[in-house]
C-alpha cells in the first residue's frame, strides 16, 4: 500500500504499545515515526508506516490489539521528516513573518485549511475536526483536518506556537509613548489613544481645515461626536494613536478593526500645520506594525481620489490602490509584511 499515518487511541496499560507495534510488524509494517499525545479519551498513538497492507486491514489488526478510533489515512515520504527540527524550522519562518501564522499553523498540524476569525472571544467548537486558535482578544485562527481530529496535546503545540508571533511585553508599542523626530527636527510624542485625550482630540477638529477633516471623514465634521470618540478608545474595536506637541494633541491614527478576517482599516487626521513633515508616515508605520502584532495579514485604508498626500503616503509604504464602485473613492491594501522599509 505504501505509507500511512496511523491514529489509535488506547487505554495507559502497560505492552499496549508493544501490541500495537507487533500487529503492524506481522502484516509487513515499517514504523518510520511515533509520537504519543494525549487526548480527551485517552492517550493517542500516532504511526507513520510503511507497510502493504490496506488501510481497512491495518485498522481491524490495531483494534484487535487493543487500538480504539482507529483512523488510517495516505501519508507521504514529506512526512518522514523529524518533527522537532520541523517544528523549529516552522518557527524560524513564523518569526521573520508572523503575518503567516495561519499557513505556518496549517503546516505545522498539516491541516486542510486555516483562515483568521474575527469577533467575540472564541469558545471551544464541539466539532474535533475544527480547532481554534486564540491570538488577541478578537482574533483567532481556525483549522480545519476532515481526516484525522485534533488532540489535546496538538491544541497546547498551536497556542505556543502561535504565542512566537506575539511581541515581547516590553517590545509591544501598544502600552507605552514614544518620541518621534520629524524631518525638520522637531520632536513629537506619540501615545496609544485614551479617554484623557477628549478635548485635545477636540481641539484638533477645531484646528484642521474643512478640507483636512473631509479627506478624514468624507464630511466636513466640525466635531467628533462623543459616540465615535468613545468608539476610537475601545480597545476591542480598533487601537488608536495620538501625537502630542507642547501640550496639543496635533495628529490621530486609527486602526479599527473589520468584520473581514484578517484585515484592520486605518485613517488618519493631522492637523494642517503638521502635514507634509513625515508625521503621518511615523504614525502609519506605527499602526502597521500593531496591525502586525494583533494578528492582521492586511491593512486597508479608503480614501477620496483627490487626496494627494495620502495616496503618496500608502504607496511610500508599499500599498497597491484600487478604484472602488464609487469613481471619487480608493481603497489601498498594504500586507503587514510587505510594508517597505524606505
Amino acid at each position: 500500500m505504501g505509507f500511512l499515518r496511523i491514529r489509535t487511541t488506547v487505554d495507559e496499560r502497560p505492552g499496549r504499545l508493544a501490541s500495537l507495534a507487533s500487529a503492524l510488524a506481522e502484516r509487513g509494517g515499517n514504523i518510520l515515526g511515533l509520537s504519543v499525545q494525549s487526548d480527551t479519551d485517552g492517550t493517542v498513538d500516532e504511526f507513520v508506516t510503511d507497510i502493504p497492507a490496506n488501510p481497512e486491514t491495518v485498522r481491524e489488526a490495531l483494534e484487535a490489539a487493543g487500538g480504539r478510533c482507529v483512523q488510517v489515512v495516505p501519508a507521504t515520504a514529506h512526512e518522514l521528516t523529524d518533527e522537532p527540527t520541523r517544528a523549529l524550522l516552522l518557527a524560524s519562518r513564523l518569526r521573520t513573518m508572523p503575518w503567516r501564522l495561519p499557513e505556518l499553523l496549517a503546516e505545522l498540524l498539516r491541516a486542510d485549511d486555516a483562515r483568521w476569525i474575527y469577533g467575540e472571544a472564541v469558545s471551544d467548537l464541539p466539532d474535533p475536526t475544527q480547532l481554534v486558535v486564540p491570538v488577541a482578544p478578537r482574533r483567532a485562527v481556525r483549522l480545519r483536518r476532515a481526516d484525522l481530529p485534533f488532540t489535546l496535546t496538538e491544541a497546547a503545540r498551536a497556542a505556543s506556537f502561535a504565542r512566537l508571533a506575539q511581541p515581547a511585553t516590553e517590545q509591544s508599542g501598544s502600552g507605552a509613548e514614544r518620541g518621534v523626530k520629524l524631518a525638520d527636527g522637531v520632536e513629537v510624542t506619540i501615545r496609544p489613544l485614551t479617554s484623557i485625550y477628549r478635548e485635545a482630540v477636540r481641539d484638533l477638529h477645531d484646528r484642521c481645515s474643512p478640507e483636512s477633516r473631509r479627506f478624514r471623514y468624507f464630511t466636513s465634521m466640525p466635531t467628533l461626536p462623543p459616540r465615535a470618540f468613545d468608539k476610537l478608545c475601545d480597545r476591542n474595536r480598533g487601537y488608536s494613536l495620538v501625537a502630542g506637541h507642547d501640550g496639543q494633541v496635533v495628529g490621530m491614527a486609527n486602526l479599527m478593526f473589520t468584520p473581514e478576517p484578517g484585515i484592520a482599516e486605518m485613517a488618519f487626521l493631522v492637523e494642517d500645520r503638521w502635514q507634509g513633515r513625515g508625521l503621518g508616515t511615523a504614525m502609519a508605520r506605527m499602526l502597521v506594525r500593531a496591525a502586525r502584532d494583533l494578528g492582521y495579514a492586511e491593512v486597508r485604508a479608503t480614501l477620496l481620489s483627490d487626496n494627494a498626500r495620502m495616496r503618496r503616503l500608502l504607496i511610500s509604504l508599499g500599498a497597491t490602490l484600487g478604484y472602488t464602485e464609487d469613481p471619487g473613492v480608493v481603497e489601498a491594501r498594504l500586507p503587514v509584511g510587505a510594508m517597505a522599509s524606505a
